[in-house]
């Protein structure tokens, strides 16, 4: 499985980027995961176009209008993507004014940790989070409870 992570902005506080390496590592054993930063533009639409092109096979984008889902919800939308030959997913965070709605028209899912606001960097690392906890669902590790 392949996973690129397309995020707007860099993460600034090392606390965050601490806990992102110690969740790609733990990944590591999993998937293929590539983070690919592009730059905040001036506007939704600037990032939007620079989003799109880094856009890969199924694509995952985190909305706060998205369907909410459970962690085991979470993970089984990959096992049955897997199954259905899908093997390279593009998950998408917006920057801090969210997704240009061209990115999002592209998606195949739109997704929801909750309705409250996360910051764009701290999102980052919940769904780092999140798919950790999905790999070990699907691959029966004692991670979930």
């Amino acid at each position: 499985m392949k996973i690129n992570l397309v995020t707007v902005g860099k993460i600034k506080e090392g606390y965050l980027s601490a806990a992102i390496e110690e969740y790609a590592k733990r990944l590591s054993r999993f998937c293929k995961l590539n983070i690919i930063e592009v730059a905040e533009g001036r506007n939704k639409a600037e990032e939007g176009i620079a989003v799109s092109k880094k856009l890969k096979g199924k694509v995952i984008v985190f909305d706060i209008g998205g369907e909410l889902v459970s962690s085991q919800e979470f993970a089984t939308l990959f096992a049955e993507a897997m199954v259905n030959g899908d093997s390279e997913f593009s998950l998408v965070i917006g920057g801090s004014e969210g997704l240009d709605a061209a990115v999002i028209g592209k998606a195949d899912r739109k997704i929801s940790f909750g309705r409250v606001t996360y910051p764009h960097q701290l999102m980052r690392v919940i769904v780092m989070e999140q798919l950790y906890r999905a790999v070990t669902i699907n691959n029966n590790i004692t991670y979930h409870k």
